[in-house]
């Protein structure tokens, strides 16, 4: 067992100090290849001993790369700046989990209940989280490139943070990702970052897409019903023509591609 004795916080520190308009995607400002963010310091005997102890474990800025995790009750446990890059949480309970400022770049959360938790600043690109459910979720992380595929984000909050930009805009960032089937019933996406997703069969009735940017994404063959999409960019979206009237008040209606 390797251990890795960093400061607390330290993931916490990157971003704070990060330039304002890189703070969401931060992949560029650090050795993805380093120890810290490719070992772990405990095995999964260790987070078992820990979850039987009959007190929440706090995995807070602790290295636990790598390691399979699937199938755990991990339910309300804080994982809050923690590197969790590769790591499996395949059919995993998160129920009230916290990943604000986490490192999960390329984890597997597959099948995963995370109902409830929050992934707020949070690093999530090329990460798994096929037939997720992040209903009522605070989620304002990177999930660029991701695959989401009928994950439920109903009722979940992925608007961008409003009151504090110190470091930059922070909202959800679904650039690339592949969503399809993906349930976003009375999801609030003000200002997310939509661009070049995949959007099939994805169902945004009662959902806000106000003011989000979705130029290049692919919404063909998603449910719109009671959608706002006031301002949406639309910019080279690619959209049924039989849904031509649900983006009235988009952006830039007159360039998205009619299909």
């Amino acid at each position: 067992m390797i251990r890795l004795f960093t400061p607390i916080g330290f993931a916490a520190a990157v971003l704070a100090f990060a330039p304002a308009a890189a703070a969401q995607d931060m992949t560029h400002n650090v050795d993805l290849s380093s120890p810290l963010y490719t070992m772990a310091e405990m095995t999964r005997a260790d987070v078992e001993k820990a979850l039987a102890s009959g007190e929440k474990p706090d995995f807070s800025a602790k290295s636990l790369n790598g390691l399979d995790l699937s199938g755990l009750d991990l339910s309300g446990v804080n994982f809050r700046a923690a590197r969790v890059n590769k790591t499996k949480f395949a059919g995993a309970k998160l129920i009230g989990a916290i990943f604000d400022q986490a490192w999960a770049v390329g984890a597997d959360f597959s099948g995963a209940d995370l109902t409830g938790a929050s992934l707020f600043a949070s690093q999530m690109q090329e990460t798994n989280f096929d037939h997720a459910d992040l209903s009522s979720a605070r989620v304002a992380g990177d999930f660029s490139r991701a695959h989401l595929r009928d994950a439920k984000f109903v009722k979940a909050d992925l608007s961008a943070d409003m009151k504090n930009q110190s470091m930059g805009l922070m909202r959800v960032v679904f650039r690339s990702a592949d969503l399809e089937g993906a349930d976003f019933e009375g999801a609030d996406l003000a200002r997310a970052d939509l661009q070049f997703a995949k959007f099939a069969r994805a169902n945004f009735t009662n959902a806000n897409l106000s003011g989000s940017e979705a130029g290049g994404a692919d919404f063909r063959g998603a449910i719109f019903n009671q959608t706002d999409l006031t301002g949406c960019d639309v910019t080279s979206a690619r959209i049924d023509a039989s849904e031509i009237k649900a983006f009235a008040k988009a952006d830039h209606l007159d360039r998205v591609i009619k299909e």
